[in-house]
């Protein structure tokens, strides 16, 4: 949802700078935000403190935070294109869930006065950061997001005595690089769409973020997920990341001008 439905990610930059700048340290390089992307806030805490090593108690950067947050997060709007691929997906009766690191309560303040762009979601189908079917330590890179969201459909698909969703048949959007490995490792193909600051720092790697490569699989969240029975099954994955160019992702710099027709999606 960060930085791929909503321009967040700049505001989420905008607040941690206004507090690194009040204990003199620098603002946020690129090559640390783009460790922090898409993952939960504790673990994404852990990489941002152990780099800015504030002067500061933690419990007071995150009080200061919380407050800018407050301020800022509802002034969020949807980036370019985003309501027009919803709107078409949901035209064309594709089944659509949200999966966010986001918490709840971070969610209400980026998207309650956005509720024409989040309609597109049921409540059923919102997958967020603290979500507690997510086990502890199971946030991107690790694939149970990814997998929660499409039980989500499926459970409501069983219902209704339908045909349930196989993982290959999905498509996950994405503009973190936890995010795409996420999105690999559970077995879906995924379409990149990063900021292009994010995009910079991967300048010429950008094939092995498509893979779901880039980690280099040492993150401790994906450790031993091979072995995980949630990740079983048929079909491309079973925890595993990709291969370079193996056709099962894409990058994409916006989201306007998307390509329906690559995925037999007909725009109206």
């Amino acid at each position: 949802m960060d930085g791929l439905l909503l321009d967040t990610e700049d505001i989420y930059t905008l607040c941690n700078n206004v507090i690194l700048r009040e204990c003199d340290r620098p603002n946020l390089p690129w090559n640390i935000k783009a460790q922090l992307q898409g993952r939960p806030g504790p673990e994404a805490g852990e990489i941002f403190h152990a780099w800015a090593q504030l002067p500061i108690p933690r419990a007071e950067y995150i009080r200061k935070n919380a407050e800018l947050q407050r301020k800022h997060f509802p002034s969020a709007q949807p980036l370019p294109g985003v309501p027009e691929l919803l709107k078409t997906l949901s035209e064309n009766g594709v089944h659509l869930a949200l999966a966010t690191s986001s918490h709840r309560a971070n969610f209400q303040l980026k998207t309650s006065h956005l509720d024409g762009l989040f309609k597109y979601f049921s409540e059923e189908q919102r997958v967020l950061g603290d979500d507690t079917r997510i086990p502890p330590g199971k946030g991107k890179p690790a694939p149970d997001i990814y997998l929660l969201a499409l039980e989500t459909i499926n459970s409501q698909l069983r219902k209704q005595g339908k045909v349930e969703i196989k993982r290959e048949e999905c498509l996950v959007f994405e503009d973190s690089v936890p995010g795409v490995e996420a999105g690999r490792r559970a077995g879906m193909r995924v379409i990149w769409c990063p900021h292009p600051e994010l995009l910079k720092e991967y300048k010429g790697r950008e094939k092995v973020v498509l893979a779901g490569l880039a980690n280099g699989g040492k993150d401790e969240q994906v450790k031993g997920v091979m072995n995980d029975a949630a990740v079983g099954g048929e079909g491309k994955g079973r925890g595993w990341p990709g291969e370079e160019d193996d056709g099962w992702a894409e990058l994409l710099q916006s989201l306007e001008k998307f390509p329906y027709s690559r995925y037999s999606i007909s725009k109206p």
